[in-house]
């Protein structure tokens, strides 16, 4: 059986890419995601926690999982 957490992280806007829009910086999931997997958890995914109308991610939700302890 597994066990699961999840971690907010903001999506930052960071001016514009080459082909239109705003691209995103996600160094922060990068620092998450190491921080976690020292602490003994897998990277499984991410959701959309805030979203604006057009589309833009502006939070997301790092899910992370792991054997149960207690198993």
């Amino acid at each position: 059986m597994l066990e699961y957490e999840f971690e907010r992280i903001a999506a930052g806007a960071e001016g514009y890419s080459l082909f239109g829009g705003v691209g995103f910086e996600m160094e922060a999931a990068r620092e998450v995601i190491l921080r976690r997997a020292a602490e003994g958890w897998r990277y499984a995914g991410w959701l959309p926690a805030r979203q604006r109308a057009t589309g833009h991610v502006e939070e997301m939700d790092l899910v992370f999982e792991r054997g149960r302890a207690d198993e």
